[in-house]
């Protein structure tokens, strides 16, 4: 049952961006607190310093964006419109492109989903928010990813040749498991039939350099908080014609040239993109901040935070595929790249009560579930022979994940595999969780104690 830690490789030794909560503390079932060891990031990934520094630097200055003759109105504007140009240098657009600022990616690819204006054709390995919003639309179609990329794509040609679909939406890395599709190739077949791109890039982004311009893809959508900058804000980058002839996104001000007694009928009355689909007072600081994540991470994409997040992704599914019980998931068996995500199952043991137990008994934060791709999941998780339950436990690396965050997470499936939990656990408000619980879930005290320890930051 051993995990082999003597020979998986170290993490390379990198000069990396500091992370807001890399030392953060937090309370174990026995009495004890330990360092937060944070393999959620693909959920959501903690404020880079810099990126924290850059909002607070700014809250000073805080005040009313665009149209604004304050002094302080003009410095908000200045530092949006510059956010808006940083991000579109970030993942490559071209001279024509416009950069939307939104919520999230779920917010960028319902904004584009409003404004394609035909089918549109997806993988069933795609997150929701790259299924849900063209589902409604008439004639779209959701294909079966093959168990190779190159039989994916042969696949994706097929369809595509066999319809006729306004647009291709393809994730540009698994929110499960990590791999990618070779996203250039995608973009030339799509192309050949005259059929758009859109990259959900809300695990790419984090991991890998995004081009939109090299890999002739039309559009791609991203998230702030994937992207160390969890302050609201999310981009949807590419071609303007659909965005300035759809309807605005929110009717609202900011996204209108002129409005009448009876209200805004007239096409001209409302604004070009990007601010036809903004309505509404800009979130600047989210804006600042998503640029911020940018600049910070720009300089790493291509050598430096991809052979951090290698070396630590190899020592943890070389360490997987060591501990008798424990099945990684992957969706091809040749997929060309992979960030640093993988998700797993336990034999015998659910994955709900997998991550109370690594929370509760060795600080260890991951995702179960459904990873909010329920295709691929019910494909993936359902134990081979139809007999599992299509849940799985993610874990996820980042720019401040350490061997030791890995070491500890194999040596604790070690333990749950070898001996079961120490601790009593039981399905409460549909989730599992240690009974009791002694641990406070309310530290802050936002909402009052809830348990009696806690722990503060080292």
């Amino acid at each position: 049952m051993s995990h082999a830690l003597a020979t998986a490789p170290a993490a390379t030794a990198v000069d990396l961006p500091s992370v807001v909560g890399a030392d953060l503390q937090v309370p174990l079932v026995d009495g004890r607190c330990v360092r937060y060891a944070n393999l959620d990031v693909a959920a959501s990934a903690p404020a880079l310093q810099a990126v924290a520094d850059e909002v607070n630097a700014l809250l000073p200055w805080y005040a009313s964006v665009h149209r604004g003759a304050g002094y302080a109105s003009q410095v908000c504007t200045r530092v949006l419109e510059a956010a808006r140009t940083t991000v579109a240098e970030f993942v490559g657009a071209r001279p024509g492109d416009v950069t939307v600022f939104t919520r999230h990616t779920t917010d960028s690819l319902n904004l584009l989903a409003s404004c394609v204006p035909g089918p549109v054709l997806t993988l069933d390995v795609e997150h929701h928010a790259n299924l849900l919003p063209w589902q409604s639309r008439p004639g779209s179609r959701v294909i079966a990813a093959r168990a190779g990329v190159d039989a994916t794509l042969a696949a994706v040609d097929d369809a595509l040749a066999r319809g006729s679909f306004a647009l291709l939406a393809v994730t540009g890395a698994s929110n499960v498991t990590g791999e990618t599709l070779p996203i250039a190739q995608v973009v030339d077949i799509a192309h050949a039939y005259g059929t758009r791109v859109v990259v959900d890039a809300a695990q790419t982004a984090p991991h890998r350099r995004i081009d939109l311009a090299a890999w002739g893809a039309d559009y791609v959508a991203l998230s702030g908080h994937k992207l160390y900058a969890p302050y609201g804000t999310g981009a949807l980058v590419g071609r303007r014609d659909w965005l300035d002839e759809a309807a605005p996104h929110l009717a609202g001000g900011g996204a209108v040239a002129h409005v009448g007694i009876h209200g805004t009928t007239a096409e001209a009355a409302w604004a070009p993109a990007p601010h036809r689909h903004e309505a509404g007072t800009p979130n600047v600081l989210g804006a600042a901040a998503l640029a911020a994540a940018c600049r910070t991470l720009a300089p790493l994409l291509d050598e430096v935070a991809p052979a951090h997040e290698r070396a630590l992704l190899t020592r943890l599914t070389d360490g997987l595929d060591a501990i008798d019980g424990v099945t990684s998931l992957r969706i091809w068996n040749d997929s060309p790249d992979r960030v640093a995500v993988a998700s797993f199952v336990v034999d015998g043991v659910p994955a709900g009560l997998v991550a109370a137990y690594l929370s509760a008994e060795h600080g260890i934060g991951v995702r179960d579930g459904r990873f909010c791709a329920h295709p691929l999941l019910a494909r993936l998780a359902d134990g081979g022979d139809g007999a599992g339950d299509g849940n799985a436990v993610r874990a996820s690396l980042g720019l401040g994940s350490t061997a030791e965050d890995v070491d500890r997470l194999l040596s604790a499936l070690t333990a749950l595999v070898a001996e079961g939990p120490r601790w009593d656990y039981a399905v409460v408000d549909g989730r599992w969780a240690p009974t009791p619980d002694p641990r406070d879930a309310d530290p802050l005290g936002l909402a009052g104690p809830v348990g009696t320890q806690r722990c503060g930051a080292a």
